[in-house]
């Protein structure tokens, strides 16, 4: 059943949902923090933690020099003593300056420990491309992270996601890697697509990880995706409507645990997938789903191509840019293929 929750209240866009749910776990509990590269008075470069610094201060708000490994390593040996830090960093793509970090402590140290403590800490950082700002800037690095035992990865596309996936972060005792894409956020100097602003209540409300959504239903193919492309496959599965084409549109959610059972039970309804993802083709996501397919619908399934990135830096140039990341024309003329 299609999972589109919406209020009637109001709308807010992606950003003002992560902030909403920070503000509100920050005052249930001293214990939660912020920190990271111009969180504080500028409030986030995708405004990620707009207008907390007026209500939290400073020492609740705490921008941080350039330094990567520092303040992620300030971050777990908080987590470790009782805090709830919620840790910024700016680019999904600066994880090669503090990977020991972030995989050898944040995500081991419950493991090497014997349990004797938990890291309940939220790192929350920006993925995506769409904007030009070529090869340092603009990967989404999901499989990456989804790769190695230890971290949850969370990934909304839309505004009430974001604010329930949120909250359970902050809520886990694990470790939670939340990946937002920028081009959802809602900023102003970066137009979102129509599709992230939703309804979003005013009280608190928590989305399961590991549940993912049918944002679209339909019985001739399924297509599997997350983040920025999810809005892509909805707006290409309306082509395809005009064509007599009805496809199931899935948003993951969360790549740490992930819902098999929704995807399958897709699959052998449709017989046919389509996997889409930002990140890179090798070794990603998209091989992910369709291995978890083979191996466990194999004889229901007809057809199946996948999406993604080619194995090359992402472009600075906007015409290369859009070459590279896959586009709702993309989705939709795959989604012909395994229609034959």
């Amino acid at each position: 059943m299609a999972q589109k929750t919406q209020s009637a209240e109001r709308e807010l866009t992606m950003s003002r949902a992560m902030v909403e749910a920070i503000a509100t776990e920050m005052r249930e509990s001293e214990e939660v923090f912020v920190m990271g590269e111009d969180i504080a008075d500028y409030g986030g470069i995708f405004d990620s933690t707009q207008g907390l610094l007026d209500e939290f201060g400073h020492e609740r708000i705490m921008d941080v020099p350039i330094a990567e490994t520092g303040f992620i390593g300030a971050g777990v040996g908080a987590a470790q003593s009782g805090m709830r830090p919620i840790v910024e960093l700016m680019f999904a793509d600066f994880f090669g300056v503090c990977m020991d970090q972030i995989y050898n402590n944040m995500a081991k140290n419950t493991y090497m420990s014997g349990g004797a403590f938990s890291v309940p800490m939220v790192l929350m950082t920006a993925v995506g491309g769409t904007y030009n700002d070529a090869a340092q800037h603009s990967q989404t690095l999901y499989g990456t992270f989804a790769h190695l035992p230890g971290m949850k990865v969370v990934v909304p596309s839309t505004a009430y996601d974001a604010k329930g996936l949120m909250h359970n972060a902050i809520r886990d005792d694990d470790p939670v890697v939340f990946m937002f894409h920028k081009r959802l956020m809602g900023i102003g100097w970066m137009p979102a697509p129509d599709g992230p602003k939703t309804g979003v209540p005013e009280d608190p409300y928590t989305i399961p990880f590991g549940e993912a959504s049918v944002q679209r239903e339909g019985s001739d193919v399924t297509v599997v995706t997350l983040g920025l492309h999810v809005h892509r496959a909805l707006d290409a599965a309306e082509t395809l409507a005009d064509d007599g084409i009805d496809a199931e549109v899935i948003d993951l959610r969360t790549l740490k645990p992930l819902d098999t059972d929704t995807v399958l039970e897709s699959v052998r309804k449709t017989g046919r997938l389509v996997v889409v993802d930002e990140d890179y083709r090798s070794y990603g996501v998209t091989g992910e789903i369709v291995a978890t397919v083979a191996e466990d619908a194999l004889a229901d399934l007809e057809a199946v191509e996948r999406l993604a990135l080619p194995d090359v830096p992402i472009p600075y140039s906007r015409p290369l840019e859009d070459e590279v990341i896959p586009g709702v024309e993309d989705i939709a003329d795959a989604v012909r293929m395994v229609q034959g």
